[in-house]
């Protein structure tokens, strides 16, 4: 929208100064023609801006001129701009968050937007993660509306098994987990949680949403979250491990003040550790991992499935034609 438009060409020239017409139409995406007609529209709606020509020209509000964002504290500043970036896991939610970043930072007085400005020089988020898919978000601006007009969203969902399924529910809130969005949501079977990239498509509705009184998000996430790690931590096991096999399960899966002993063989350094796991399946897949630095203690059920396993691959390895092989097999030695 022009209006719109017009804000932010404003904000820009308050919070950057001069500006040039190119900048202008690069920062606002419009051509340059469309910029020098803005300049018109604000000036005739009384705002002192004008032009300055020659190399060094551009655009420019007149000095002094100014809307300030009242009250905003530099304790209050330096916490917004260290946490806002935490949220920006999507293109167009970075965006608009940029903009947002960029009215705030023009309406500061100057002192404050140096120092704002020197903050954001020395902060960088990486939403990516080292080893996992990005989220897909592309629901999110629908979500969020649904969420804040109070209105029913229909969706296609797809679960965690793959299943999909059609859904009408009672947007009740947007929970973020670092990058990772939930919607909590009324159904007829009750609350549920839904991960926003899941969300294959959805449809704001006109009725209303059917919002508890007593709704309280942060309290039902708190108590949801733990149910979840009551209900992963099903699978005892009880691990004996060598130093850095140890720190890495660590930092991993973190174990209660009681799980971890000494082993026998203190002088070695190897702990004996009793780990929970979702299931026996993630608990051999781990000792597995582990190879020679890791041994099954208990129980005797993951101990023999994980000596079975060592056993069959022994077994495969050795049953490989010798051309298969690679090494130094078959070579002639000189």
């Amino acid at each position: 929208m022009k209006a719109d438009r017009l804000l932010s060409a404003l904000l820009l020239l308050q919070g950057r100064g001069r500006m040039t017409g190119r900048e202008l139409a690069e920062r606002l995406e419009v051509s340059q023609r469309t910029v020098h007609r803005d300049m018109e529209a604000l000036s005739a709606a009384g705002v002192p801006v004008f032009a300055l020509r020659g190399a060094r020209g551009g655009w420019q509000l007149e000095d002094g001129w100014r809307t300030q964002v009242p009250g905003l504290e530099e304790a209050e500043l330096r916490a917004l701009l260290m946490a806002a970036p935490r949220a920006l896991g999507e293109a167009a939610l970075a965006r608009d968050a940029e903009r947002a970043l960029a009215k705030l930072l023009a309406s500061l007085p100057p002192p404050l937007r140096a120092q704002a400005t020197t903050i954001r020089q020395r902060l960088h988020v990486d939403v990516t993660g080292w080893w996992g898919s990005p989220e897909d978000l592309a629901m999110l601006p629908v979500v969020q509306e649904a969420v804040s007009r109070d209105r029913k969203l229909a969706m296609r969902y797809r679960a965690a098994s793959g299943e999909r399924g059609e859904r009408r529910v009672d947007p009740l809130g947007l929970v973020a987990k670092g990058t990772t969005w939930y919607l909590v949501a009324g159904t007829p079977r009750g609350l549920r949680t839904y991960r926003v990239s899941r969300i294959e498509q959805a449809r704001l509705l006109e009725d209303p949403c059917d919002r508890p009184a007593d709704f309280d998000l942060a309290g039902y996430w708190r108590s949801s979250t733990e149910e979840l790690q009551k209900a992963r931590r099903r699978y005892a096991a009880t691990l004996r491990l060598d130093p850095a096999a140890a720190r890495k399960l660590g930092a991993w899966r973190s174990s209660g003040p009681d799980d971890e002993r000494s082993a026998a063989s203190a002088g070695e350094g190897w702990v004996t550790r009793q780990v929970h796991f979702d299931d026996e399946e993630q608990a051999c897949f781990v000792a597995l991992g582990f190879g020679s630095r890791a041994q099954v203690l208990e129980p005797a059920s993951l101990r023999d499935r994980v000596e079975a396993e060592v056993s069959r691959m022994a077994a495969r390895a050795a049953s490989r034609p010798r051309e298969a092989r690679g090494g130094d097999e078959g070579r002639v030695r000189r």
